[in-house]
């Protein structure tokens, strides 16, 4: 019984060490990202669109689906602030719903990239052997393509829908998340804690899972966070070609597509979805640099 009580008592104090260790390990981050002024810069507008999404209904003075073609390519005024579109649509209400779509888009195709991006990573790093050859080598063949134009190809196999662009724009973003983690796991799998569970005869799977997934972490958070920046713009990209989410809902890719034609005539309708697109693509993208900093021990101790 004493001797139980002693282990016990032994693995509270690791675990109590683990959660300090934690603990301290978020307040540096958080220290880092607040003397970052461009990560703070980025993460208000990450704050920002994520409140926009949420009440939508509330923010938007207009139906976005409603037409009114006696209105139809009015100028910006009091009464629509970003004026109308072809279809006497408000642009401004089209905008603010508009958000929800892009930031589903970005964290979907984010989730779907990282998660067989890290599962792959993570068997091919640690299993090596013909396991590591297969997986590596299906990364060289879909990297041989460029990311835009292997989404093309899946959209046109799937067809043009918003469940469909964010499976396309995920499997288009996977390559990168293999790299990484089968980098992080090759350095992980040689080090003494991970060496020591094998020898007390720790399975694969919870070696992988267990100790080395956790380290991992850390480098596919900073890479996910630009992804999701990357994701936006791809699914504008497939918008735009007429491939992405099709009309009449209200997204910043497509709108460019229609507001093209009317280009000369109503500017507005090119000028503040591409704001849109710039802002969100810029706020992420300046919050995933600071978050670099943070998690990044050797820009952090460069």
């Amino acid at each position: 019984m004493e001797k139980e009580m002693k282990v016990q008592q032994e693995r509270a104090k690791v675990v109590r060490k683990r959660e300090q260790r934690a603990d301290t390990e978020l307040r540096r981050v958080i220290r880092c990202l607040k003397k970052n002024k461009g990560s703070m810069v980025g993460l208000a507008v990450i704050l920002i669109m994520m409140v926009v999404a949420v009440f939508a209904p509330w923010l938007a003075p207009y139906d976005p689906m409603e037409q009114s073609i006696m209105e139809a390519l009015q100028s910006p005024s009091l009464a629509h602030p970003f004026g109308t579109d072809e279809l006497g649509r408000d642009l401004f209400s089209r905008i603010i719903y508009g958000t929800r779509i892009t930031l589903r888009v970005g964290l979907i195709s984010v989730g779907i990239a990282g998660t067989l991006g890290i599962i792959l990573g993570v068997l091919a790093g640690y299993l090596g052997g013909w396991v590591d050859f297969l997986i590596m080598r299906l990364v060289d063949l879909m990297m041989a393509f460029p990311g835009i134009l292997m989404a093309l190809t899946i959209m046109a196999i799937l067809g043009p829908d918003l469940t469909n662009l964010m499976i396309a724009v995920g499997i288009s973003s996977t390559p990168s998340y293999i790299r990484v983690t089968r980098g992080a796991v090759l350095v992980l799998r040689e080090i003494e804690y991970v060496q020591s569970a094998r020898a007390i005869g720790c399975r694969d799977s919870t070696v992988m899972f267990r100790h080395v997934l956790p380290n991992v972490l850390a480098s596919v958070i900073v890479l996910a966070t630009t992804g999701v920046a990357d994701s936006i713009l791809s699914a504008a990209g497939l918008s735009f070609l007429g491939l992405g989410i099709q009309p009449p809902t209200p997204e910043w890719g497509a709108m460019l597509t229609f507001s093209r034609l009317y280009l000369r005539m109503a500017p507005w309708l090119t000028i503040f979805p591409g704001i849109a697109i710039m802002l969100a693509v810029l706020g992420i993208n300046m919050f995933g640099d600071g978050l670099r900093d943070a998690l990044d021990p050797k820009l952090r101790h460069a």
